[in-house]
């Protein structure tokens, strides 16, 4: 006979829409009440309620890692998102112990699909002993790898690029900050493309007169010199360069900046390739996006206007805008027809046989908008997934919305396990060739060395400062 006013793990896990292994950790944690009898766990029905109604609110609390032991190769994540880069670096042999994010979705999603993992919010209340603590790390055990993309608004060309003086920004200084005070063997920051070009300080052109010019922490390049200098004072060696995603299997052109520090000084090679545009260097072509999507049979996706869909229904794969009848090439851009650039974002539909464009947070944005190739339809939730890279079995939580910002912004897990690789290897002594004069993004000069000869020249006209040894931060660190 059933006990009354208790309920099994499985009931909660579908009133909560949480996974059953979830709520087990809940339990032996103490978030959740509940009496295990065996190995059955019991839950008062009111508690149960009560812990629905706090989740229904999108208040997902921080809990401690709930596996036991600690594994090789254990990673640290912050700016965790939907754990994109995480996965990739899973992938590659990694562990991740602990996930550390703020947006109110991707905790939940976190949760839903790593439950033992440590879940930490803003990193900006937390200290070095807080995060060992939750990811239960003693002082003396040690950490292979940190990794995050701090917020990339403060840096993007398409923002207003404040720099060090956002918020966000300051939030990448306190990353940097954790990463010299949780020393681990290898650290990772990824971020836009803007960040090469970022100063320490923005002023609003508002501010500017006819006899402006910039001070040395308005000149492009001032950020990254600095975080660079930053570790390279604790003994770090940095490596840097753009990348584009596609020449990682990845079905997507997407760029970004990845750094890889390396505690004893060393410089990490840049991301082997295995894909390229044309088929040369020995590797295969890019993978196209009917690779990806190709037998998907779910399709949650939102809807472009009518007024749009209208132009739509004139172009067929591979085009855009400017593959409508002239005379309504004005009508249909209204306004933007008259500004600058390429406006190459607008009324897209993807071509098949390519790799996608770089997916935003929404696909219904007028100047950003990516259409079905076939479809009258914005890609869907499960489309973006697969571009992304993630298993189709990956939970995303909250609404539609929340699920096409979270895969938007995530860093392609191709890439993510290409970034693992190269720390793999570096770890047990692996050395790959790279292939010689391989373009890793549509820009030059975007490596370490070419862009810090040319960034300290053009700011202090100093030459590049030799990267210490381990043992010369150790006696910088006595000095102090």
């Amino acid at each position: 006979m059933p006990i009354p006013n208790v309920i099994t793990v499985k009931d909660v896990a579908e009133a909560t829409g949480l996974s059953e292994q979830r709520v087990r950790a809940l339990l032996r944690s103490g978030e959740l009440e509940g009496q295990q009898l065996g190995s059955q766990w019991l839950i008062p029905e009111a508690g149960a309620s009560e812990f629905q109604r706090i989740r229904a609110e999108g208040v997902l609390p921080n809990h401690p890692r709930y596996q036991n032991g600690l594994p090789n190769k254990r990673v640290l994540s912050f700016f965790s998102g939907a754990m994109g880069l995480d996965l990739g670096l899973e992938k590659a042999g990694l562990h991740v112990l602990l996930a550390c994010e703020v947006d109110k979705a991707c905790r939940k999603t976190i949760a839903a699909n790593r439950p033992d993992l440590a879940l930490l919010g803003d990193i900006s209340e937390y200290s070095a002993e807080d995060i060992r603590t939750v990811a239960a790390l003693s002082a003396q055990d040690e950490i292979d790898v940190i990794v995050g993309g701090p917020p990339c608004q403060a840096f993007s060309t398409a923002g207003a690029r404040r720099g060090f003086k956002d918020e966000r920004g300051n939030v990448f200084l306190k990353y940097i900050d954790l990463i010299t005070k949780l020393r681990p063997k290898y650290a990772v920051i990824e971020n836009v493309r803007g960040l090469l070009s970022a100063p320490l300080s923005h002023r609003p052109h508002a501010e500017r007169d006819s006899f402006w010019t910039p001070a040395m922490d308005e000149k492009p390049g001032g950020a990254l010199l600095y975080v660079i200098d930053r570790l390279r004072a604790n003994g770090y060696g940095v490596s840097f360069n753009l990348y584009n995603s596609a020449n990682y299997g990845v079905p997507q052109v997407r760029e970004r900046v990845i750094l890889i520090c390396n505690r004893e000084g060393d410089k990490v090679p840049h991301l082997n390739p295995t894909h390229t545009q044309s088929g040369d260097f020995g590797l295969p072509q890019w993978a196209t996006l009917r690779e990806a999507i190709s037998g998907l049979e779910e399709c949650t996706h939102t809807e472009f206007p009518e007024s749009r869909l209208r132009f739509y229904r004139m172009l067929t794969d591979g085009q855009y805008w400017k593959h409508l009848p002239t005379e309504l090439q004005k009508e249909a851009l209204g306004n933007s027809f008259f500004s600058g650039g390429g406006k190459t974002g607008f009324l897209r539909r993807l071509a098949w046989d390519k790799p996608s464009c770089t997916l935003v947070t929404s696909p219904t944005m007028p100047a950003t908008d990516i259409c079905h190739p076939k479809a009258d339809r914005p890609l869907s939730v499960q489309e973006y997934k697969r571009i992304q890279q993630f298993p189709d079995q990956w939970e995303l939580c909250g609404s539609i919305s929340d699920q096409y910002r979270q895969i938007g912004n995530a860093v392609p897990v191709g890439l993510g396990e290409a970034v693992g690789r190269a720390i793999v290897n570096h770890m047990n002594g692996v050395s790959e060739q790279l292939p010689i004069g391989f373009p890793f993004s549509r820009y030059k000069g975007t490596d370490e060395v070419s862009w810090e000869r040319a960034t300290r020249k053009a700011l202090l006209g100093d030459e590049i400062p030799k990267t210490r040894t381990k043992k010369q931060y150790d006696q910088v660190a006595m000095s102090d």
